[in-house]
């Protein structure tokens, strides 16, 4: 299969610098804040890539058991090294979860 790029992919590579083709599973997610993240999965990959515009389109390697709820007091939840909240956490999970499949070794 070749690494073309549908319209989708070729607007969410452009939004944020990463590399994101039709071989991804990908996902969008804009917060109440107008902050934008994007997720992509690659068929085969361990991890995958995500990105966040509040983070200035940093790229985190993110799996299974990257979100993290640091300190049940504050409620604080992370990613890698970067902070998100809820909502975001939701969306990411659920990415996580429809790409599951895409992953090797991954839990059943």
């Amino acid at each position: 299969m070749s690494e073309t790029r549908t319209a989708i992919h070729q607007l969410l590579a452009r939004l944020c610098g990463g590399e994101v083709t039709s071989q991804d599973y990908v996902g969008y997610f804009r917060n109440e804040y107008g902050e934008e993240l994007v997720f992509a999965q690659r068929r085969g990959e361990k991890t995958a890539r995500l990105w966040h515009s509040d983070a200035d389109w940093q790229m985190f390697r993110v799996g299974d058991h990257s979100i993290r709820l640091d300190g049940p007091l504050d409620g604080m939840i992370t990613v890698s090294d970067l902070i998100i909240n809820r909502p975001e956490a939701t969306w990411l999970s659920a990415c996580l979860a429809a790409s599951r499949h895409l992953r090797p070794d991954r839990d059943r």
